[in-house]
């Protein structure tokens, strides 16, 4: 008798593949204000949220209102940081991207006005300002890839904190193990392969190969539904080697 699949078994949503919410300490996003204030705000304290692999600051601003965002390098309590069109230009300050000189690093920046922060969120990650185009700035990211955003979406100009932490050697499974659970990934992951075929539509066989081909279609039931699911082009790409 075979067993339910990896992809069966996360969508019936049992505790083993839930997100561990009740240990998050929150979003890390920018509050809504009017686009046109400048607030003054103050880092009374940096946190750390298990799973993210960079700290928190969070932040309360002169009006009382209170936020959290992933720390940049540099931050210490007690630290100011302005938020707004009118914010100095330095390491913190959360500002309009059209506001930000060109060549500057910039992280947690919006795609949108007020969507609280969408790109360059990691540890040590960060982009780069590249230019403007008309009513938009034009961004490299972290990939290389160059991005074009609107110049009202807000970003803080720095690194986030955390730099370096992926080139610290996991060293034992064990490691492995607790850094998967508390992201609520699947550790350690059994190879369709490796199974048999009442467990797998990829197992069975003499050896540990597929032995034909995996696209399957995006309409696939969970049980048939591993692989190369609605693949949009099959073999050897052109010119590769």
């Amino acid at each position: 008798m075979g067993k339910r699949i990896l992809v069966q078994r996360a969508g019936r949503g049992t505790p083993t593949f839930r997100s561990p919410r009740w240990i998050k300490k929150g979003p890390a996003r920018y509050p809504h204000i009017p686009p046109d204030v400048t607030l003054r705000g103050r880092i009374v304290d940096l946190i750390h949220d298990p799973g993210r692999w960079v700290p928190l600051a969070k932040i309360v601003l002169e009006n009382g209102e209170e936020f959290q965002i992933p720390a940049f390098e540099g931050a210490h309590l007690g630290q100011v940081i302005y938020i707004g069109p009118e914010a100095p230009v330095r390491v913190g300050s959360i500002l309009p991207v059209g506001k930000i000189p060109e060549g500057a690093v910039i992280y947690n920046i919006e795609l949108r006005p007020q969507d609280g922060g969408k790109l360059a969120r990691q540890a040590g990650s960060y982009a780069t300002i590249k230019g403007r185009a008309g009513n938009r700035t034009i961004i490299q990211l972290p990939s290389g890839k160059t991005k074009t955003i609107p110049n009202n979406a807000r970003a803080t100009i720095g690194i986030p904190a955390g730099g370096g932490r992926i080139e610290k050697p996991l060293l034992k499974a064990g490691a492995n193990y607790y850094r998967s659970k508390v992201k609520a990934w699947k550790y350690p992951r059994v190879r369709g392969v490796a199974m048999n075929a009442c467990s797998h539509p990829h197992g069975g066989g003499s050896h540990q190969s597929v032995s034909r081909s995996t696209t399957v279609s995006r309409h696939a039931p969970p049980g048939a539904k591993v692989g190369h699911i609605a693949a949009r082009r099959c073999g050897r790409r052109k010119g590769a080697h």
